[in-house]
């Protein structure tokens, strides 16, 4: 399989044949996927369908059993998460990843620091320093955080606290980036508004989101994987998608499995 795209450009993602067991149980079972530069994709499907366990293996906090990770081109298989954080990817935790007690200038500001490498002397870091805190109030004002730049993290609301994760995260210049369920316990108006801000703030990046809300997927995403017991049942446009019976009867399936089980 070519790693490359049909205008010669590397795919920004791609799994070729992943696959990943815990014991004697294969939960990832050989996953191919190529995630174009600059697309946005939703991986969705069933609870226990491998969801996280593909993005542990993409951002490097698990280690493959077989097949590779690619990232523009360059094999990342087996590489720790920092290293391919350096790499040009970044992934934003469900539990939000930020320094409670630092403000919310300082925390992006560390952000953009450690994308600058750490091997440094002082004279070097304070030379770097007047970059970093422009780079850091322009993320601030992308993330609509500029009235709160003194502020502590911990004091910010949750949808603010949220979107600081998405400054972080992006404020390493990552091209590719993944994020865990971004909107999971935010209010309706809340989502609309990060979605605008995911979009605005990814412009141009390539964006893989694990996401429940449908809404969400189907507002954000211009391709969506389904991934069903650890197989990519699925990977289109969401209206195709949409429309596909192996996914409405997979879909089905469990939503009939579930109530099931809720039963007992």
């Amino acid at each position: 399989m070519s790693n490359t795209h049909a205008t010669g450009t590397p795919h920004a993602l791609e799994l070729r044949n992943l696959r990943k067991s815990f014991g004697k149980s294969e939960i990832i079972r050989g996953v191919n996927l190529a995630v174009q530069p600059g697309e946005r994709v939703a991986i969705i499907g069933p609870n226990g369908a491998g969801k996280s366990t593909l993005f542990n293996l993409i951002s490097g906090r698990f280690e493959a059993s077989s097949g590779e990770v690619l990232l523009h081109g360059h094999n990342i298989t087996g590489k720790r998460p920092f290293e391919i954080n350096r790499m040009g990817l970044s992934r934003s935790f469900q539990i939000t990843n930020i320094f409670p007690k630092l403000s919310v200038f300082e925390n992006l500001r560390c952000s953009v620091l450690w994308s600058l490498g750490y091997r440094y002397t002082f004279l070097k870091f304070l030379a770097n320093l007047d970059d970093a805190n422009g780079r850091a109030e322009e993320l601030m004002h992308m993330i609509k955080l500029d009235s709160t730049h003194d502020a502590l993290a911990m004091n910010l609301t949750y949808a603010e606290q949220r979107a600081l994760e998405i400054g972080i995260t992006i404020g390493g210049g990552a091209s590719v980036i993944l994020l865990d369920e971004p909107t999971a316990g935010m209010s309706k108006s809340e989502t609309t508004r990060f979605i605008s801000l995911i979009k605005e703030v990814t412009e141009g990046k390539t964006l893989l989101t694990v996401e429940h809300d449908m809404g969400v997927v189907f507002g954000l995403a211009d391709k969506i994987a389904v991934v069903v017991y650890g197989e990519v049942l699925a990977f289109d446009t969401p209206d195709a998608v949409r429309a596909n019976p192996r996914v409405q009867e997979a879909y089905l399936g469990s939503a009939v499995a579930d109530a099931q089980a809720g039963g007992h």
